[in-house]
């Protein structure tokens, strides 16, 4: 069935439709016996409120967007559950749109998160993102903006982040501390700010300990994929095969590079220790399981909405937005692909 009007009540009644509207809402100024017909037909008739004209009456939408680059990545998918776990509570929808790591679909995600007038916007940055005009017109234009994860430092906006560079550095210690000599690295793409700081780390924890930084044992990759890690591996074999210990962007290329050295009769740790970062379920199901830096997504998600919201009740108060850097800890997860 067609979902009746306010209009269509009325009629049916023979009031009028502010009448309708009074006796849904509970008006003092109806009667009992009105309020009870009006309710009893609404319902018959399958009555809907027009969503979109309450939200426009009251300025909000009760939804917010949240663009992320990947959905299938396990410590995005923590986040959208961290995120939908609070929004729930507070009565929002979220709208989930993924760039693809593409600047400009990222852009033209936001002019539709701003167009469908959501109340806040949560992203993660596309790694081919270098200009951040988009995001500051959405400051601009007064919608609470947070970011979390891959973030611009350029942008004026709230963001939940963990520190990169001390958790690469613990990880690149505990390579060194278990008596590797030459570590190599398996780095993200050049522009995201965590990938920036997780080699910043990597390179401190080198120099702290008197080892010769050597640019050679850095590998750059775009795409943070499984084949990209056996990739990698075949080239540490063939162009440097005194390596000892690596340390990895990201749990999947990890993963990668374990099963390519596992089908080369590289004993692992025994000849190469691993350390990846994120702790993906499958980190610990790899053999050997994986070392790794624990990345709490789930508790990322969270406090992004929760900052969001905090913004929003500002707005609706018309109180100024103060940017707020969230810095969550991060952990080594020691497993056996180290010693």
């Amino acid at each position: 069935m067609k979902p009746a009007t306010l209009k269509d009540i009325a009629e049916h009644l023979g009031i009028s439709v502010t009448t309708v509207s009074k006796a849904l809402k509970d008006y003092p100024d109806v009667s009992k016996k009105t309020k009870a017909l009006v309710k009893e037909l609404a319902q018959t008739l399958n009555y809907k409120p027009n969503a979109f004209a309450v939200n426009l009456r009251m300025e909000t939408s009760n939804t917010i967007g949240l663009i992320i680059p990947e959905i299938v990545h396990h410590f995005f998918s923590s986040v959208i559950k961290g995120i939908i776990s609070q929004a729930e509570k507070k009565g929002y929808l979220v709208i989930i749109l993924q760039s693809n790591e593409s600047y400009e679909l990222e852009k033209k995600q936001i002019d539709l998160l701003m167009s469908k007038r959501v109340d806040g916007i949560l992203i993660s940055l596309a790694n081919g993102t270098a200009d951040f005009k988009h995001l500051n017109d959405v400051i601009e234009q007064g919608k609470p903006l947070v970011m979390f994860d891959k973030i611009a430092k350029l942008v004026n906006c709230s963001k939940v982040i963990i520190d990169d560079r001390k958790a690469a550095y613990n990880a690149t210690q505990h390579l060194i501390d278990t008596g590797c000599k030459r570590i190599a690295h398996f780095r993200g793409p050049l522009l995201p700010q965590n990938s920036i700081d997780r080699f910043l780390g990597y390179k401190k924890a080198l120099e702290d300990n008197g080892m010769s930084y050597d640019p050679s044992l850095v590998y750059i990759f775009d795409n943070m994929t499984f084949e990209v890690g056996e990739m990698f591996a075949q080239k540490i074999l063939r162009e440097h095969p005194d390596v000892d210990g690596i340390f990895v962007n990201t749990d999947l290329v990890a993963i990668g590079a374990i099963t390519e050295f596992n089908r080369n009769g590289v004993k692992i740790p025994e000849d190469i220790s691993i350390v990846g970062f994120s702790n993906w379920f499958m980190s610990s199901a790899i053999t050997p399981s994986l070392t790794t830096i624990d990345q709490p997504g789930f508790e990322m998600g969270k406090m992004a909405f929760k900052q969001l919201f905090k913004e929003l009740k500002a707005k609706k108060k018309k109180k100024p937005i103060v940017p707020k850097i969230i810095e969550l800890e991060t952990s080594l997860v020691k497993r056996d692909s180290t010693k």
